[in-house]
């Protein structure tokens, strides 16, 4: 996927004022709009300049893709990092004109969520407040167990001067028990505030687990990754294992080979209510070798060495040639 630069689209600087991208945007528009334009290309640049307005003139927009922009690694293959919009505060309050569905896919992959969440708010009644929208990031243990949380938000504003400035504050967050990823928890009164005596918005917060290589989730379905040695997986054994839900005894069955998945039934994230249950814990195995790193760890591998001879472990790939 290709980075896109919006302010070389719209050929301002990154320290540009609001109105200095307005101003841009509308003498780029009388040059490209197709209905006026004699370009080869006017429809196209024109596409890719409402949407880099669309980013550039949103305060909420703009902040998260300067913030992603500082993270971007080199080269033309992006792919922006995960987790890297959490704590991004998002109102219903889009940009007009813009829909997303006429954009790249950059555009789609970095602010589809937030066009999605705030379209959801569009036919509330006026005089309520705007309903908010963030994604935060938590331990899978969370899910497991429940937790109180003190979570950090950021919410995007334009300054006297027309720049973007960034709000932060921090709220107590109660994550449920049996939470899944992808769900919403919702906080009453704490989007933007009623008109005129009306109600404040509230505040829905996206979940997201902290990335974890041992750990792989679908749903309530967890996998989790469990090292285990070779004589333990030749010959079997009891291992205990620690797992989200506490430490367990587990029998690895003789013979397994690496990559074998053991299913714990009702070990993955806990059912939320009584019409969920709870999913199931996968243990994959994967076959660790010791060290050979002293004399003797060394004599033990030249007698495996000798006493698997026959042993060859790229048979298979002689089978296919």
């Amino acid at each position: 996927m290709e980075f896109k630069e919006y302010y070389q689209t719209l050929g301002v600087e990154k320290t540009a004022a609001a109105d200095e991208i307005k101003r841009a945007y509308r003498s780029l528009a009388r040059k490209f709009h197709p209905d006026v334009s004699k370009e080869a290309d006017a429809s196209a640049r024109m596409a890719e300049i409402n949407e880099a307005y669309a980013v550039l003139s949103d305060p909420e927009k703009r902040a998260a893709f300067d913030k992603l922009s500082q993270r971007r690694a080199s080269g033309q293959d992006f792919q922006p990092p995960p987790g890297w919009d959490a704590g991004f505060e998002y109102s219903d309050a889009g940009t007009p004109g813009a829909n997303a569905e006429d954009f790249s896919d950059f555009f789609n992959t970095l602010f589809g969520r937030s066009a999605r969440a705030r379209g959801a708010g569009g036919a509330r009644a006026q005089m309520r407040g705007g309903d908010h929208h963030a994604k935060i990031i938590i331990d899978l243990a969370d899910a497991y167990h429940g937790a109180a949380r003190p979570i950090s938000l950021r919410a995007a504003r334009l300054d006297e001067s027309g720049h973007v400035v960034t709000d932060e504050r921090t709220l107590d967050v109660q994550i449920p028990k049996g939470v899944k990823e992808g769900q919403s928890i919702r906080l009453r009164g704490q989007g933007s505030a009623g008109i005129g005596g009306a109600t404040a918005g509230d505040l829905y917060l996206e979940i997201a687990f902290e990335s974890n290589a041992a750990y792989r989730i679908d749903g309530r379905d967890v996998t989790q990754t469990v090292p285990v040695a070779p004589w333990e997986a030749a010959l079997g054994a009891s291992i205990e294992v620690p797992t989200p839900s506490g430490r367990v005894e587990v029998n690895v069955p003789k013979g397994s080979a690496n990559g074998r998945k053991l299913r714990l039934k009702g070990r993955g994230i806990p059912g939320a209510g009584s019409s969920n249950s709870a999913g199931d814990l996968y243990l994959e195995l994967e076959l660790t070798l010791p060290p050979a790193d002293d004399e003797k760890s060394l004599q033990s591998y030249a007698t495996m060495k000798r006493e698997f001879a026959s042993f060859n472990p790229r048979q298979h790939m002689n089978d296919k040639s």
